[in-house]
Order: C-alpha cells, then sequence, then structure tokens
C-alpha cells in the first residue's frame, strides 16, 4: 500500500488526487494522509468533494508505521540510536518517475506535472467537472454573482487572468521576480495582439493591487486622440472579479476554466483552471519559471506560451 501525504489547498489537491488515479490505474492501493497537514487552526480546507470526489484514508496507525513516528518509548530511543526506519518518499523536481514505482511508500511531494498522469487525462478531466451553478445551493448573492459572471464570460472573448503575486508567498525567495508586474503586461499584451476584442477577467490574492496595476495600464494604452467612449471601452475590457473567500475559491477556478483564453500565474490553482479549460483553439500564456530553485520544464502543458519576468516571449512548449 501507498499513502500519499495530501497538502496544500485545492490545485494542490488536484494534483495528488490524480497522482492517486494514476497509481490505482496501475493496480496499486493507495491511501491519503489528510491528517498530518491539516490539524491546525489556520489550516486551508479540504476542498476535492466540490467535485463529489471521496477517496479512502489512511488510519493513523498506518501513518505511524510507514513514517516511524511512533511515540512508544522503546521505539523512541532506537530511533535516537540508530535513526529512523521510515518507508518514506519525498518527490524531487516537478516529475519524478521513481514515485511510480513504490508499492508500499509514504509519498510527500505536490506532483506538479502533467507527465504524471497523460495517459490517463481522460479520467482525471472526467473526475474534475464542476457541476452547475443550480445545482451547488450557493448562497442567493453569491450565486448571482457567479451567474452573471459566467454569462459574461460566455459572452465574449474571455481571458481567465490569474494574478498571484509570487512574492507575497511564504518562502518569497523562491517565487520572487517570476509574476513580475511586467510579465502580466507583457500577456496581456500578447493576446490583445492576437485577440483585439478581448476582455480580461482578473482574479487576485491582492485585488487593491491589482486595481491599481489595471488603472496603470489602462493609462499606458491610452493614445492621443482617443475620445471618450474609446476609452470606457478600453476599461470596460479589464474586469477584477473578487467576493470569493478560501471556501468558495472553487468558484473562481470554475470561472476562469470557462474563459476562452487563459493567463496564470505560477500557481497550481490557475495551472487547473487552464488544463480544464475545453476550448480547442485556447491561448494560455505562463511566466517562464515557475520556482527559483528548481528547473521549470515538466510543469508546462504543449501550447503554453512562456513569458518572462520582463514581459518577452520565451518560446511556446512544443511538447
Amino acid at each position: 500500500m501507498n499513502i500519499i501525504r495530501m497538502s496544500g489547498g485545492l490545485g494542490n489537491q488536484m494534483f495528488q488526487y490524480a497522482l492517486y488515479l494514476k497509481l490505482r490505474s496501475m493496480g496499486k492501493e493507495v491511501k491519503f494522509d489528510d491528517i498530518n497537514e491539516y490539524r491546525g487552526e489556520n489550516t486551508r480546507p479540504i476542498m476535492l468533494a466540490v467535485f463529489g470526489l471521496d477517496y479512502p484514508r489512511a488510519t493513523w496507525d498506518e501513518i505511524i508505521e510507514f513514517t516511524d513516528g511512533s511515540m512508544n518509548p522503546l521505539k523512541r530511543i532506537r530511533r535516537k540510536i540508530f535513526g529512523r526506519r521510515a518507508l518514506e518518499y519525498r518527490e524531487e523536481g516537478f516529475f519524478d518517475p521513481k514515485v511510480l514505482s513504490f508499492d508500499s511508500m509514504y509519498l510527500r511531494g505536490n506532483f506538479k506535472s502533467e507527465k504524471y498522469f497523460e495517459d490517463i487525462a481522460g479520467e482525471v478531466r472526467s473526475n474534475y467537472q464542476f457541476p452547475c451553478l443550480e445545482n451547488m445551493h450557493l448562497p442567493e448573492k453569491l450565486y448571482k454573482n457567479t451567474r452573471a459572471c459566467l454569462d459574461a464570460i460566455e459572452s465574449t472573448e474571455a481571458v481567465g487572468m490569474h494574478m498571484y503575486r509570487s512574492d507575497s508567498r511564504l518562502d518569497e525567495e523562491l517565487y520572487e521576480g517570476i509574476c513580475t508586474e511586467k510579465y502580466y503586461e507583457g500577456a496581456v499584451r500578447l493576446v490583445q495582439e492576437k485577440y483585439p476584442d478581448a476582455f480580461f477577467y482578473i482574479f487576485s490574492n491582492e485585488p487593491k493591487w491589482v486595481k491599481k496595476w489595471v488603472d496603470d495600464l489602462i493609462e499606458s494604452q491610452i493614445t492621443e486622440g482617443m475620445d471618450r467612449e474609446e476609452i470606457r471601452k478600453l476599461e470596460s475590457r479589464f474586469v477584477l472579479v473578487e467576493a470569493n473567500t478560501e471556501y468558495t475559491g472553487y468558484l473562481d477556478m470554475l470561472l476562469m476554466s470557462k474563459c476562452r483564453h487563459n493567463i496564470i500565474s505560477n500557481s497550481s490553482f490557475s495551472w487547473w483552471a487552464s488544463w480544464l479549460n475545453d476550448n480547442p483553439d485556447r491561448l494560455v500564456v505562463a511566466p517562464d519559471k515557475w520556482m527559483n530553485d528548481k528547473d521549470s520544464t515538466d510543469v508546462y502543458t504543449k501550447g503554453m506560451i512562456l513569458v518572462n519576468a520582463k514581459g518577452r516571449v520565451n518560446r511556446t512548449v512544443k511538447e
């Protein structure tokens, strides 16, 4: 039996569940440790239920056995003398083929690559189907706001834009200098060149910062001779989507996935939003680095256009 240690928010949980589906397709028994990372008061919620998903849970005794974490005095003495004898493996990089080789292991990692599940992508996609809004039983105000946004998205050349500021996270040094203002400006210009009628629906963890950024961007795009109506039309093409909390954030993923195109941050949340976008002609723009301390090649999917921190196109992912 393998045990996957669940961690992070919805995007990370989806990668971990996709690995679960892959291991199960290989005939392996798999359970989740959804205890260790979710015991604190300020932990993020487990959100896979939004897709109607359940999963087998490892017992605390099974987790202790795999991690050699017993508090039995004799075992604690043995660990102090001889070291821990855990059946535990931590993923290396974004795709680590060794993860798929174990039959009895406690697996830790993000597993943030389509390469883990590309041969069962259809099964993964079928598991990650959002119910229709009417069946979500949302509070009336939230339902009406989400419905209005979804209707607008489906009637425009919509671009779902996730502005998750890299340098606002914990472990800032791993993410700083990647999703810069210039990155987003370059991504917007790229989309506007291909789709002049694009509307940008912006989702962010820092709406005040985004509002200023949008104002500055619009100011930079106003040219001499533009009349008031033309400026108004330009302003209307940038829509900041607000209102969702940690517990309703899945609605942001739903809305982004319904856009025709996506500009993503180095975040598993927006990665999944673009992956679930079923527009065959979608354009997906991504930062050309995901983290500062490791090669990012395996996180990208075919067709993504990579833009660097200076706002310049780096390359298009070919495979």
